[in-house]
């Protein structure tokens, strides 16, 4: 199947919002709430957007997005780029979106002059560990994610 990518713009904040509620769905998780979903288009479209989008589309509408942002290696004195979230609607999956916008995501970090790409995979997403594998990722597993958030995040914050 054929298809494009594309950066989202401002235009598409609500088909945005649909495509994080898909991948909430698909995860299990909780969907954004609507405060959320306001911080979200204002992150992505406002006048200091935190991360970018990118989008797939086909014959048939969107398919698919990417969200990424760049952070910071030290050791490298270069940054990564952070892949936060790579989705195709289950529906449209096998038609290449997901190659397409992985591969859109590798050369904006390549033109960024980012040293590697990372990202997280939920360990029973075994679609996509194995997507990863076949275009060569590696799992890093000497090392193991932490997360403070909420009260916790208040508290040593000291908020």
């Amino acid at each position: 199947m054929s298809g494009t990518v594309r950066p989202a713009t401002v235009a598409d904040a609500a088909h945005l919002l649909e495509l994080v509620d898909a991948l909430a769905d698909y995860e299990k998780l909780e969907r954004p709430t609507p405060d959320a979903r306001e911080r979200l288009v204002q992150d992505a479209f406002g006048p200091r957007p935190r991360f970018g989008v990118l989008l797939a589309e086909g014959a048939e509408g969107l398919a698919g997005y990417a969200l990424f942002f760049e952070i910071y290696s030290s050791f490298r004195a270069r940054p990564t780029l952070w892949l936060e979230d790579l989705f195709v609607r289950p529906e449209r999956r096998g038609g290449g979106h997901g190659l397409r916008l992985f591969r859109a995501v590798a050369a904006e970090a390549h033109r960024r002059g980012c040293a590697r790409m990372e990202w997280n995979v939920l360990r029973w997403n075994q679609l996509a560990i194995d997507f990863y594998v076949r275009l060569g990722a590696a799992p890093l597993d000497e090392w193991q994610t932490y997360r403070l958030e909420g009260p916790a995040l208040d508290a040593i914050a000291g908020a």
